[in-house]
């Protein structure tokens, strides 16, 4: 007969089992400044930083940092809406402490009123239509193939309320983002040291700057669906004046040395791209980003998001800044039926361990 001990262990190992990797949690804050408040002052601009520590110990030389893209929180990648362990827990199975961050004045990093700007919120419709429920409004050629959400990705399914209730306001301007990200992530950086990065969507433009600012600390960047494209907005906003420092909503040096975004010369490269978008570039010959010319950057995009249109672009844009880019499209290697939300949808093991960690691994490794 088993002892009452064994038997509980045994059912603990069936619960991480079903619940995930076993790992150690800590949290803090960094990047906070304080202002006045009346007779006194309060904090702000602090960003929340999880760190995750596998039990059984750290195998992998660098840590992966998580920043989240617009209207999210680092509980996107803990688990999925539908209840699977999420990208993070890949992560630490294989043994890679890993830390995910809320962005300043969003979520558990408090936006304090009177001190930060305005705030926006993607509605219901507008998140089934971009991220979970493309296929039922076919409002880009590919939007049709996307297959992979879990649930119909509708108010009123299950696992859709799930992930809505999630989304958090955000702050309704990026160059106010970028400003903050760019302060509190250095500082987190500071405080941590080497990390390999991933973004995802518009924390994509708050990446380039943070490898720029620190690339002795950076030593690869993943990159899932980056904002973009250059200097304009994308399908869903074309031809709008944006992303004045080519990628970035802050200054990122460039060699040779500009001091005012105005200075970057362009050229349309719309021709012979798939049509729907606007393709600008720079003239040749281009500045480089001198600062991260070591640092290996690896771009991922699903089959069926509106950034299959015009990633593309976003991409020889980082080759003309002098980067190395690994373009990964997924319908490339097999994986199909993907979104925007990959790491959430239900192959977002497959996409982890066949292309972003598989990735990871040979790159940690020549570092």
């Amino acid at each position: 007969m088993l002892s009452i001990g064994l038997f509980l262990i045994i059912c603990s190992l069936r619960v991480l089992a079903q619940h995930g990797t076993a790992h150690y949690r800590e949290y803090f804050y960094v990047g906070y400044s304080y202002v006045p408040q009346g007779d006194s002052s309060i904090a702000h601009g602090q960003v929340y930083v999880e760190h995750l520590t596998p039990a059984s110990g750290t195998l992998k030389k660098y840590p992966v940092l998580f920043v989240h893209g617009a209207g999210m929180t680092g509980t996107n990648f803990l688990n999925t809406p539908d209840g699977r362990p999420g990208w993070a827990d890949w992560f630490l199975s294989q043994g890679y402490e890993v830390y995910l961050v809320d962005q300043p004045a969003r979520g558990r990093s408090p936006w304090q009123q009177n001190v930060d700007g305005p705030q926006v919120m993607f509605d219901s419709t507008t998140v089934s239509q971009l991220f979970t429920a493309t296929q039922l409004l076919n409002l880009w050629p590919n939007a049709t193939l996307h297959t992979q959400w879990p649930g119909n990705g509708t108010v009123g399914d299950p696992i859709f309320d799930q992930f809505y209730a999630s989304m958090v306001p955000l702050l309704s301007t990026d160059s106010e983002s970028g400003q903050k990200n760019q302060h509190a992530l250095t500082a987190l950086l500071d405080k941590i040291g080497e990390v390999i990065l991933i973004t995802h969507s518009q924390s994509a433009l708050f990446g380039w700057p943070l490898a720029d600012a620190r690339p002795s600390f950076v030593k690869a960047i993943v990159t899932i669906e980056p904002g973009g494209p250059p200097f304009i907005g994308d399908t869903l906003s074309p031809n709008t004046p944006m992303h004045p420092w080519g990628l970035s909503e802050v200054p990122i040096t460039y060699d040779p040395p500009i001091t005012n975004p105005s200075e970057l010369q362009t050229a349309n490269d719309t021709e012979g791209r798939l049509p729907g978008y606007t393709c600008i570039l720079q003239k040749e010959p281009s500045r480089k980003w001198i600062n991260l010319l070591d640092i290996p950057v690896l771009t991922v995009t699903s089959e069926s998001s509106w950034h299959g249109i015009f990633d593309d672009c976003t991409v020889d844009f980082l080759r003309q800044v002098g980067l190395e880019v690994d373009f990964v499209r997924l319908q490339d290697v097999g994986i199909h039926g993907n979104g925007h939300m990959m790491f959430m949808e239900r192959n977002s093991d497959e996409i982890v361990e066949k292309v972003v960690g598989k990735w990871i691994d040979k790159k940690s490794s020549e570092r």
